[in-house]
């Protein structure tokens, strides 16, 4: 281990352990530092781990649960960003890159209908536009990646680089751009990724 961090980041490391042993028992290593907060509308699963920079935001959905739900076995890598207000679930075995940005929330609403927010209105004044977000297992997120409201992106799926996902998006496929559109899905005959033709 000591090739892989140097004696400094060694020593850091165990100081991380120790922390993560005190204040999140459950999980496997929480790296320092990191913000949480709702820390009580929490559930931080087993076996979290995450990197630098953390920040978790979770309020009070008048439901008496929990509204930011972690899964098993979990690896955020650093400044992964979530705010649930309602609910957001990330399943089983999820992996993220860094600098991603997950939310339940907006604020405002844009869609075209009666309820839609003015511009003249102050952004920060706008009524919250909420819709439960669920990363299902296996999923995989690459770096700069988000997640917005409403969306829910099915077991096995693989989130490219730079992209945005408005919409929900089919287990066992690969989606990249933004917003994120479906280009591959696995084919379980031939055991290969195949190309959706278009």
């Amino acid at each position: 281990m000591i090739r892989t961090y140097g004696f400094f980041g060694l020593i850091k490391l165990i100081i991380q352990k120790i922390r993560t042993i005190i204040f999140f028992s459950g999980s496997r290593l929480i790296r320092f530092p990191i913000i949480i907060r709702g820390k009580k509308y929490i559930d931080f699963g087993s076996k979290l781990t995450t990197g630098e920079g953390c920040r978790f935001e979770a309020y009070n959905n008048q439901k008496s649960k929990k509204s930011l739900i972690f899964g098993r076995n979990i690896q955020l890598n650093d400044y992964v960003h979530i705010t649930a207000m309602n609910n957001v679930v990330i399943g089983d075995n999820v992996l993220m890159a860094s600098k991603i940005y997950i939310s339940d929330c907006s604020h405002g609403f844009y869609s075209g209908e009666e309820m839609d927010s003015s511009p003249e209105q102050h952004p920060i004044d706008r009524s919250y536009n909420i819709s439960e977000v669920i990363i299902e297992d296996n999923v995989w997120l690459g770096e700069f990646v988000s997640v917005l409201p409403g969306v829910t992106i099915g077991k096995g799926a693989i989130i490219g680089s730079n992209s945005v996902v408005t919409k929900d998006i089919p287990a066992n496929t690969i989606a990249v751009g933004s917003p994120a559109k479906v280009i591959k899905k696995y084919n379980f005959e031939t055991k290969k990724w195949e190309r959706i033709k278009k």
